[in-house]
């Protein structure tokens, strides 16, 4: 059974960090591409962060480059955010999710969701 579990959000201001957690079944994990989407109020969903099975390939939306980190831990099956100098406009549902090949941007070729974190950056 697949299962995609985060956690780790929040209401922090404005240059604040946070990292979020997903945690996901072992036979997920060792297999798929795994990313980060968020969905803001009003928006649609869109692509944060993504990390290949062996953790050697990443990307990101150029919103979030060179604030966000993606990583994977394998001995733990979890994959996090790492997010700093967080801005208001970040506030959104943050979903994980698993794509059974490669780092990809399109929400419609990932196989498996989560079902969210709420994230909430206050001015």
């Amino acid at each position: 059974q697949v299962s995609l579990v985060e956690s780790g959000g929040g209401l922090v201001q404005a240059g604040d960090s946070l990292r979020l957690s997903c945690v996901a079944s072992k036979w997920t994990f060792s297999s798929y591409a795994m990313a980060w989407f968020r969905q803001g109020p009003g928006k649609e969903r869109e692509f944060v962060a993504a990390i290949s099975w062996s953790g050697g390939t990443s990307d990101y939306a150029d919103s979030v480059k060179g604030r966000f980190t993606i990583s994977r831990e394998y001995a733990k099956t979890t994959i996090y955010l790492q997010m700093n100098s967080l801005k208001p406009e970040d506030t959104a549902i943050y979903y994980c999710a698993a794509h059974p090949f490669w780092v990809d941007k399109p929400l419609e070729n990932y196989d498996y969701w989560g079902q969210g974190t709420q994230v909430t950056v206050s001015s």
